[in-house]
């Protein structure tokens, strides 16, 4: 019975260990932000509806933690989207939708490779058409006080930047906002936020913007 209990434990401590080493250890800090406000209420947001919100960025930037078996430490990676639709409207379709990749320009081949696919599990069908690949320095900036995100920002080079600040009482336009769309890609933890700058300057997508001021951002963590 002993010999039985011993040979259990050591397979099960084997199967442990292969199961450990499969999964995805990753986590680090996310920005977003879109061309519709994201923090409102209703009035605000049937005003936009169909008309914005079609276009997005989304960046993150790996404190630590590898994808497929590559070391992505210190790493960022951003994904620009014009969708054919108001994104999170559940009563359009905004897909197919396009997509530029920015990969970090300090990445390796391999880890821009890795890079990009963290970024479509972490986004799905959102990054599914990828017309562009682009290579830029990316940095991430974030900044707490009183325990709450302050001010955070990315870019991506010259191409796409975010900047952001927490949302205060003058924010409250209409009394009644509420986090009207969920985040755009799998978080742990997410806080709505102003968009003082959402930037995008390349030409794959067909279009380019730049917005300044919106509740249309979202802060946040994430891991896998």
């Amino acid at each position: 019975m002993r010999r039985m209990f011993l040979i259990s434990a050591v397979a099960l401590t084997v199967l442990a260990i292969a199961v450990s080493g499969n999964a995805q250890q990753i986590s680090g800090d996310y920005i977003e932000t879109r061309s519709a406000d994201i923090y409102t209420g209703p009035c605000v947001a049937n005003g936009e509806v169909g008309l914005v919100g079609d276009q997005a960025i989304l960046g993150w930037h790996v404190k630590q933690g590898s994808w497929g078996g590559v070391s992505l430490d210190g790493l960022g990676v951003v994904g620009v989207v014009k969708a054919g639709a108001t994104l999170g409207d559940i009563y359009s379709d905004p897909y197919p939708a396009r997509a530029v990749m920015i990969v970090d320009e300090k990445a390796s081949t391999e880890q821009r490779r890795a890079l990009i696919s963290f970024a479509k599990e972490m986004a799905g069908e959102l990054f599914a058409d990828v017309v562009a690949v682009e290579v830029a320095p990316i940095t991430m900036q974030i900044s707490h006080e009183r325990g709450h995100y302050s001010r955070a920002s990315i870019h991506a080079g010259s191409l796409a930047g975010i900047e952001t600040r927490s949302i205060g009482e003058k924010d409250h336009l209409c009394g009644n906002e509420v986090t009207f769309y969920p985040p755009l890609a799998k978080m742990d933890h997410a806080m709505p936020a102003v968009a003082e700058l959402d930037q995008f300057k390349g030409k794959a997508l067909g279009v380019s913007w730049t917005l300044n001021g919106k509740r249309s951002a979202f802060v946040g963590t994430f891991s896998r």
